[in-house]
């Protein structure tokens, strides 16, 4: 008995290796167009979408030529593909309620990129070991933002009253973050990577590991997604799977080693080294979302007053990930 209990736990030991290596392995490579095409592509330089940095190069070699547009914050990513001005990007998961709410059906997700812990950064000297701690604390905050809401509903979750602590609301991207921090404007931030890092890094902030608002049932730990406007799923749907195949097949590569991946994330986001390979120890390439998921965080967006309506199904219809699947 006590072999077969052996035997039994080293079979479920490998299959588990097994399942994860095919969870993140991507198939042959499709055919090269027969004509060149283009695909206009949405950047937002976060850590968690360095895969990007690598697509252009594989997509040459299908004959697809790739047109950049840089964004700062997924909200104006989620506006380009509405209005077709890029024909992928990635945004937050929690767009798909919005888009719903707004009666458009022209941005679909497709899958998740990446998860992390989320740990409240407290600037040097500010003591944060429990979620009673913040109570009278100023934490920078980013209205509206995926972060935001993966805070806001944490709190909820644990019973934390909203008006514990003093938000302070923070405008532009993450730097504004950082400098804030610097001048000791605020004493805790809730971010996103590379900034908690970075502000780690250089001696200014720690990680308050004990308050991960990462793990909420409504919004769960995926830090983004992949998306196509509706049309380019109409019109260009074989250019949105070869991108899907060159992102996975880059994401494939910087999940086997995370001394690329740190590189990767240096070269993506001009951040330095020191920076990117803490940042990528706390990452975890490869989606987590799931349609249950967007469900759920559709409801939690309506309950909190961040749509006006109830679009739990018209979300969760916004998000498939079936091309993603045959992809790999």
């Amino acid at each position: 008995m006590y072999m077969y209990k052996k035997w039994a736990a080293g079979f479920v030991g490998i299959l588990a290796c097994i399942t994860a290596f095919y969870a993140h392995a991507v198939g042959p490579a499709p055919a090269p167009m027969k004509q060149k095409e283009v695909l206009t592509v949405g950047y937002v330089k976060v850590g968690h979408l360095s895969p990007l940095l690598m697509v252009e190069e594989e997509l040459k070699k299908l004959n697809i030529e790739v047109k950049r547009a840089e964004f700062v914050r997924y909200a104006d990513a989620r506006t380009a593909l509405l209005s077709n001005s890029v024909d992928v990007s990635a945004v937050g998961p929690g767009d798909l309620a919005i888009v719903a709410a707004q009666g458009s059906k022209n941005l679909i997700g497709l899958s998740g990129v990446g998860s992390s812990p989320k740990y409240l950064v407290v600037r040097k000297g500010v003591k944060i070991d429990e979620w009673a701690d913040i109570n009278g604390k100023k934490i920078a905050i980013a209205p509206g933002s995926a972060v935001w809401f993966q805070w806001a509903m944490s709190l909820i979750e644990k019973n934390v009253p909203y008006t514990s602590f003093s938000p302070v609301n923070v405008q532009g991207g993450g730097t504004a973050f950082v400098q804030a921090m610097k001048r000791g404007d605020i004493d805790a931030m809730v971010l996103w990577e590379p900034f908690e890092s970075q502000a780690v890094a250089e001696g200014d902030a720690y990680f308050a590991t004990k308050l991960d608002y990462s793990q909420s049932k409504a919004v769960g730990a995926e830090l983004g997604m992949l998306a196509a406007s509706g049309e380019a799923m109409s019109t260009k749907k074989e250019l949105v799977r070869r991108f899907l195949w060159a992102y996975f097949k880059a994401e494939e590569q910087l999940i086997k080693n995370n001394e690329e991946f740190a590189k990767a994330y240096s070269a993506y986001t001009g951040l330095p080294m020191n920076v990117t390979r803490e940042s990528a120890k706390i990452i975890k390439l490869g989606g987590v979302l799931n349609k249950d998921q967007v469900s759920r965080l559709a409801e939690a967006a309506f309950k909190q007053g961040i749509v006006q309506k109830d679009v739990t199904k018209e979300a969760a219809a916004l998000y498939d990930d079936a091309l993603a699947k045959e992809v790999r």
